[in-house]
Order: C-alpha cells, then sequence, then structure tokens
C-alpha cells in the first residue's frame, strides 16, 4: 500500500519536505503508522505528540488506514501575540 502524507510545521523541518510518500505491505493502523514515522525518522520522537488527521479528521490509534487516504501530520503549535 502507498501513502501520500501531508506535513506541518516541525514533523515538516524533521523531513525536509511538506509531503512524504510511504510504502507498507499490509494493514497499516495509525499507531503502526507513527511507529514507522519514528523508525525512519528519530527526530521525530523528540516530539512530546503529535496527531493524526486522515481524511481531514483526527484519528485514533487504532483508525486502519486505506490506501487513497488524505493523511496529515499536525504536530503541537504555540505562539503567537496579542
Amino acid at each position: 500500500m502507498k501513502i501520500q502524507v501531508l506535513l506541518f510545521g516541525i514533523a515538516r523541518d524533521i523531513v525536509g519536505s511538506s509531503q512524504l510518500s510511504l510504502s507498507h505491505d499490509g494493514a497499516l493502523d495509525v499507531k503502526t503508522f507513527k511507529q514507522i514515522l519514528k523508525d525512519k525518522y528519530p527526530k521525530m520522537s523528540h516530539l512530546s505528540y503529535f496527531k493524526v488527521a486522515v481524511n481531514q479528521e483526527f484519528a485514533k490509534d487504532d483508525r486502519v488506514l486505506n490506501e487513497g487516504d488524505e493523511i496529515a501530520l499536525i504536530p503541537p503549535v504555540s505562539g503567537g501575540s496579542f
């Protein structure tokens, strides 16, 4: 299965691109997907957390991913001023 991933913020900086294509044999859920990212990009492990959106909805770890899903990594966001 091939999946396309959109990356934002620090996740984009870690990977070095705003998009990523990954291939995986067999079933894939969000938890496994996050572990694959951490294995491929060890600096991802330094993030306290990041959310995964599938088809523009936040997904829990047990959500099964399907080929063609739009997947986005959303790291913690802070900052701004009044």
